[in-house]
């Protein structure tokens, strides 16, 4: 019998994500710290695109893994563990506190 060892997310690292059938897999930068045992199994994100619109809330990310887009910090949501199909990369730099700043502007929490 083979066993399955789920992989929990860390803060910062990139994962493949099912976002459903209206914004389809794409992948997204996990924000949330890790949960306990006794908690929901959730994580919460910030989707990464290549429809770039130069927007205040758009952190640009050049990787040579992926197509040149940004993090659109208007595309933060939570979705199950489940949701998460592969882990790609470890976001690299400063860019993770970019990021938080820029979904701090969109909240208003700045």
């Amino acid at each position: 019998m083979a066993w399955r060892i789920e992989r929990k997310a860390e803060r910062g690292e990139i994962w493949l994500v099912d976002l459903g059938m209206a914004a389809k897999v794409r992948p997204c930068l996990i924000l949330s710290v890790p949960f306990a045992d006794d908690e929901k199994a959730v994580v919460t994100y910030v989707a990464r695109t290549t429809q770039v619109h130069g927007g205040r809330f758009e952190v640009e990310h050049i990787d040579h893994r992926f197509l040149s887009g940004v993090f659109d910090a208007q595309n933060i949501g939570s979705v199950p563990l489940v949701k998460l199909e592969r882990f790609l990369t470890r976001l690299g730099g400063d860019k993770l506190s970019e990021v938080e700043a820029a979904v701090q502007r969109w909240l208003g929490l700045t």
